[in-house]
């Protein structure tokens, strides 16, 4: 019964969300967003806190601010699409419920169009082309389900017609003609409409509902308070057998293997922060190793496992004996092995590259966890399953296997489909069908895909999903809950998004990420300044919840480390064993080629191509690209293996680098060198990043780079050398960029560089940026002083011969030089 309340309580909840939204004025909205950017709703929004003194107190605090990013995210769907063509459709039903009305339309879907369930819909009685005319009757409406009518799909909507409502207050409705209108028209039958398809609100739906159930989490103080339960003692955790701790010891450092011990405390919540380089993923994996196969610690006394009752012990030999009798594959090969069963059948199936053997669960382990692994985005999700698919996860007895692993949802990398969802849906159906009737197999097809996947949920023992696909139906029919949650990048994630996959009621959650690199991405600014970018870890740690740090690196030279570590991680990171070794390469025979160098291009000028909100430097791109074939002409090895990245904060520098870099070189930049934003590439890394800051103006702000966590993320992106390009007096005018040019000026690696640039690079020029032997060999300390901090400033242009007549083979082999 149970149940049953929890299910109307869910849909009460998500009833008010959709009568709310399916209320708004999709017309006002626009003109709104036009006219103002902070509305009068503003004013009676309550800025995020970092604890909450009710289950009130904090609905109220995120309920608006969650209808202002779905009001901003309505908006920019529409500013981002070129053409959206509108459709025309006929009523053929039309029935009300609940208070909703619900039509049936059919549709015809073009290749490369997509209508799905939940998705946002605009329908209009009148057929409007852009802002020339608007109608005066339509409404929203949410897309319920879609199923096949003859040639086409019949589309089933839910609409609100009784009237609009005051902000977020259900109970002042105000009339509406249009929707009033609009509700005569759809009844009568045969009717045409006209709809536009907006945006899909499954995002940000399930984190409505998984705000507004936070009074049903176990740890729902903790999450209100952010003060550390007392759920028990440290004797009430799990244990791990002696075979797995020495291989925690043996295999992970310090901060890595205090982070894997707290994962065993009774603690209902943990709190791991990673820095770049510090192995996060790797412990990761370190924790589903000691997490699936500890046991309670109620089964050991003093050390020793509880002995059970038993009766007399028969002598080894014939106990041996008898072994052979039961399982004759333990003096041979079992011959389960020796005939390995079809694709597909038997819950087999093959995974690529994968060498591991499956799971053998030993009849001592009583205990099955089950875990479920979350990230904001398929990408940084698809990075831990490659892992586990990879290198695997250690049992009991320290031996390597593949556990039984699903990834749910959607855009699944091409490395990890052997264990995707609709992969493995894809393969099981087709085994079935081969064994049905030509009748069996003309059956409900969706509810069959249905159990299956149900079917292969509940089989799996970790579950790889994104958060938000976490609160899909799916997870809501399956009979057991995961113990376990573990969340990977949770500082990149808002606190509803990270709410969602904890409504499955686990026992114990694991937060990873850092809150030092990228934030949310957060649409609405006015959200943005109430401060819903907080991520749960963020709001935690801020409140004083004990947090594990990662402090050892094992990616970046020690002079890229140096300033981040100062200035974001209180200069507590430490150097790995060797990461000077490994990280020196011969460019740095010269000064202006890393490890850590700024060049100060004091020249360039930023611009906004167009009506766009993002910003471009041409003057920096020439450097850039002229930077980028000095290297890769002096060093060929460059050339090949996508070994360099070009780095910016702006997309629109972006796709100015990606151009140019064809027209330059005649081959396209992906092929070589990865070109991307700050947000694009966080989680990468490479051994040389050249950061391209772009704004450089006389009196303007710096804008959202402001925003010092996307400094962290582009310098941290390299190994062996960062390349920071920019104006310095125009980021000098923020503290933090200020004490990176001081830096770089104390470490003497900052350049003055001026057209043409080609002079930076002359022979001349590049000798007295010479690095000397005992210079290179000398650790880390006070800036050597050089020549070359240099003003090289001779004037006139940047010519085209300097890099544009550069010669590039077919298969990008090499440069010729002037």
């Amino acid at each position: 019964m149970a149940v049953d309340k929890d299910k109307l309580e869910e849909e009460s909840v998500i009833r008010r969300f959709y009568q709310i939204i399916l209320s708004w004025d999709y017309f006002r909205l626009l003109k709104e967003s036009e006219s103002q950017k902070n509305n009068g709703a503003a004013l009676r929004l309550v800025k995020v806190k970092t604890t909450y003194k009710d289950v009130d107190d904090y609905i109220s605090t995120y309920e608006p601010l969650i209808f202002e990013e779905a009001k901003s995210q309505i908006i920019k769907e529409q500013e981002d699409e070129e053409v959206t063509e509108l459709k025309l459709g006929v009523v053929k039903s039309c029935s009300e419920a609940d208070g909703f009305h619900f039509i049936e339309f059919p549709c015809e879907i073009k290749e490369g169009e997509s209508i799905s369930q939940n998705d946002l819909l605009l329908i209009s009685k009148e057929k409007f082309v852009g802002g020339k005319k608007l109608p005066t009757v339509y409404a929203f409406a949410l897309v319920e389900h879609i199923r096949k009518f003859s040639e086409t799909r019949l589309v089933r909507v839910r609409l609100y017609l009784a009237g609009e409502f005051s902000h977020y207050n259900t109970n002042k409705m105000e009339s509406s003609p249009r929707l009033l209108n609009l509700r005569s028209h759809i009844c009568e039958p045969e009717r045409q409409l006209y709809f536009l398809k907006i945006c899909s609100l499954s995002t940000i739906a399930r984190e409505y509902v998984a705000i507004q159930s936070v009074s049903s989490l176990p740890y729902k103080d903790l999450i209100l308070s952010a003060v550390r339960q007392n759920s028990g003692t440290e004797d009430e955790g799990w244990k791990i057998s002696t075979s797995l701790k020495e291989y925690v010891e043996s295999t992970f450092n310090q901060y890595q293997r205090e982070a894997i011990t707290a994962g065993l405390s009774p603690k209902a919540f943990v709190l791991i922060q990673g820095p770049p380089g510090t192995g996060k993923t790797q412990t990761i994996l370190g924790l589903l190793s000691t997490i699936l196969h500890a046991t309670p610690a109620r089964v050991h006394s003093k050390g020793a496992t509880l002995e059970l009752n038993r009766g007399p012990q028969l002598p080894i030999e014939e106990k041996c004996k008898l072994w052979e009798q039961a399982s004759p594959w333990f003096c041979g090969i079992n011959p389960r092995d020796s005939l390995m069963p079809k694709d597909g059948d038997d819950g087999f199936f093959p995974t690529t590259g994968n060498e591991l053997k499956p799971e053998a669960v030993t009849s001592s382990r009583k205990h099955r966890v089950r875990v479920l692994v979350c990230a904001p985005s398929n990408s940084a999700l698809d990075e831990i399953v490659l892992r586990v698919l990879n290198g695997g996860i250690r049992d009991e007895n320290d031996h390597a296997y593949c556990p039984n692993i699903v990834r749910i949802g959607l855009k699944a990398h091409h490395s990890i489909k052997s264990v995707a969802l609709d992969e493995l849906v894809k393969q099981k159906r087709g085994n079935v069908n081969q064994s049905s009737t030509d009748k069996q197999k003309s059956g409900s097809t969706r509810s069959d895909d249905d159990s299956i996947r149900a079917a292969m949920l509940e089989e799996a023992t970790i579950v790889f999903s994104t958060l938000s696909f976490s609160g899909s139906h799916l997870f809501s029919k399956l009979n057991r809950s995961f113990d376990v949650v573990i969340i990977d990048e949770a500082a990149q994630a808002v606190e509803p998004a990270t709410l969602v996959p904890l409504t499955n009621q686990c026992k114990k959650v694991f937060l990873v990420g850092d809150p030092a690199q990228l934030p949310a991405t957060v649409i609405s600014d006015i959200a943005k300044n109430h401060g819903y970018g907080t991520s749960l870890f963020e709001r935690l740690k801020l409140a004083g919840y004990p947090v594990k740090m990662l402090k050892t690196q094992y990616r970046m030279h020690p002079e890229i480390r140096s300033f981040p570590s100062k200035e974001f991680y209180e200069d507590s990171l430490e150097d790995g064993e060797d990461v000077r070794l490994r990280t020196e390469r011969e460019w740095h025979d010269y000064r202006c080629f890393g490890p850590f160098c700024f060049f100060d291009v004091h020249e360039g000028t930023e611009a906004r191509p167009g009506s766009g909100s993002s910003w471009i430097n041409d003057e920096e791109v020439d450097f850039v690209l002229l930077l980028y074939q000095n290297l890769v002409t002096k060093y060929p090895v460059l050339k090949s293996g996508n070994q360099v990245a070009i780095i910016s904060p702006y997309s629109q520098q972006v796709k100015l680098f990606q151009r140019r870099f064809e027209e330059v070189f005649g081959v396209p930049s992906e092929k070589i060198v990865d070109v991307c934003t700050v947000d694009g590439c966080q989680g990468r890394e490479k051994d040389i990043a050249i950061f391209s800051c772009v704004r450089a103006s006389k009196d303007r702000s710096i804008g959202f780079l402001e925003d010092i966590r996307r400094m962290n993320v582009g310098i941290t992106r390299a190994k062996s050398a960062i390349l920071v390009v920019g104006s310095a007096s125009t980021l000098r005018r923020s503290d933090q960029w200020n004490k990176l040019v001081e830096s770089s000026e104390s470490r003497g690696c900052l350049f003055k560089v001026s057209k043409p640039y080609s002079s930076f690079f002359s022979d001349e020029s590049l000798a007295s940026m010479k690095v000397k032997k005992e210079e290179q060999l000398r650790p880390m300390g006070p800036a050597v002083e050089i020549d070359n901090a240099m003003d090289v400033d001779q004037g006139g242009q940047v010519e085209e011969q300097d890099y544009g007549d550069a010669d590039v083979d077919m298969d990008f082999g090499g440069f010729d030089e002037d």
